[in-house]
C-alpha cells in the first residue's frame, strides 16, 4: 500500500479514477465534484491537505480535509473497507481539534467504520439530497424572457461574467476570474456542457456548469447559479435543461445533482423534483 500526500494534478486524476469505478454504487462524490472543488482550493492547498491510498497503481481510497474547520471528504473503494480505519486516523492526526465527516446513506462501509471509531451522527444538522433522472423523454428548453440567451462562454468577459455572477448567487468570494480559468483547463471540463444565461445588456444572469462522467454516462450539475438581480424568470430551469440535452447529445444516460435537503434551504431541490429528479440517496454527518 502507498500513501501519497496531494502533490499536483497527477493526484487528482488519481483520485477521480476511483470515483469513475465506485461512484455509481455509492453515489456521492462525482469526477466533476472533485474537479470544481479543487478550483475553490487554489491559491489555499495549505488549508486543504490531501492524501490517496494506492496499491499497484490503482486508487483505493483517498482523504481531502478543509482546515481549520476539520471538514473530511473521503471515498474508500467498498472492495477495500478495511483501509477506513487508516484513512481516518490519517485524517484526525492532521485536524488539529474536532474532526467532521459528511457521507452519504449508500457508503454503508464509511458509516461502520465512522461509528466504530466513536463518530456521533450530529442531529438536525444540514444535509444533502442526491437526486438523478434519466436522460430519456427530456422535456423542451423552456423559452426565455425576450433579449435573454443561453450559450456557451465565449469571451474573456464571459468567464468574468460568470463568476462575479456565481460570487452573487451564493455570496462568496471563492471563485475569482482565475481561478474560474483554471478550472476551465481542469480535466473533464467540457465548455460545451457549461452554459450561460446572458441578459439583455451582456451581463451573465444565471449558469448552470455540467460535468461529464464518459465512462458511466452520467453528467452531474456543479454548481448552478442565478444572480440575484434575475431571479424568478426561470432562468435556472431553462439553462439545467440545456445541460441536460448536452449530457444526452454527449452519449450519457444519466444525470445527478445534489441539493440541500434540509428546510433551511428547499428551492433548489423542489426546482430538480420539478424537472423530473428524484432522491436515491442523502448525506449524514458524524463528529469526534
Amino acid at each position: 500500500m502507498r500513501l501519497q500526500e496531494y502533490a499536483g494534478p497527477q493526484e487528482l486524476r488519481a483520485m477521480q479514477s476511483l470515483a469513475t469505478r465506485v461512484f455509481p454504487r455509492t453515489g456521492y462524490h462525482h469526477i466533476g465534484d472533485l474537479a470544481w472543488n479543487r478550483c475553490l482550493a487554489l491559491g489555499r492547498e495549505e488549508h486543504c491537505p490531501t492524501a490517496v491510498w494506492e496499491r499497484d497503481g490503482e486508487t483505493l481510497a483517498w482523504a481531502w480535509l478543509e482546515l481549520p474547520d476539520g471538514v473530511l471528504m473521503v471515498q474508500i473503494d467498498p472492495a477495500h473497507a478495511e483501509l477506513a480505519d487508516d484513512v481516518l486516523a490519517w485524517a484526525e492526526q492532521k485536524a488539529p481539534g474536532s474532526l467532521t465527516a459528511e457521507v452519504a446513506g449508500t457508503e454503508t462501509h464509511l458509516l461502520e467504520a465512522l461509528q466504530r471509531r466513536g463518530y456521533a451522527q450530529v442531529a438536525d444538522s444540514p444535509f444533502m439530497t442526491c437526486l438523478t433522472r434519466p436522460l430519456t423523454a427530456l422535456p423542451a428548453i423552456p423559452p426565455l424572457p425576450e433579449g435573454y440567451v443561453i450559450r456557451p462562454q465565449q469571451e474573456p468577459s464571459d468567464m468574468a461574467g460568470r463568476a462575479a455572477a456565481h460570487r452573487a448567487a451564493f455570496g462568496s468570494s471563492r471563485i475569482t476570474t482565475e481561478r474560474h480559468a483554471r478550472m476551465r483547463e481542469t480535466w473533464p471540463y467540457r465548455p460545451e456542457l457549461d452554459l450561460i444565461v446572458v441578459s439583455p445588456t451582456g451581463d451573465v444572469a444565471a449558469y448552470c456548469q455540467g460535468w461529464y462522467d464518459e465512462t458511466n454516462g452520467i453528467g452531474a450539475f456543479e454548481p448552478v447559479g442565478t444572480h440575484p438581480d434575475h431571479r424568478r424568470r426561470g432562468l435556472a430551469r431553462a439553462v439545467c435543461t440545456a445541460v441536460l440535452h448536452a449530457f444526452a447529445a454527449a452519449g450519457g444516460h444519466r444525470a445527478v445533482v445534489q441539493a440541500r435537503g434540509d428546510a433551511a434551504h428547499p428551492v433548489p431541490r423542489r426546482l430538480y423534483e420539478s424537472m423530473g429528479f428524484r432522491t436515491y440517496t442523502r448525506t449524514y454527518t458524524y463528529r469526534v
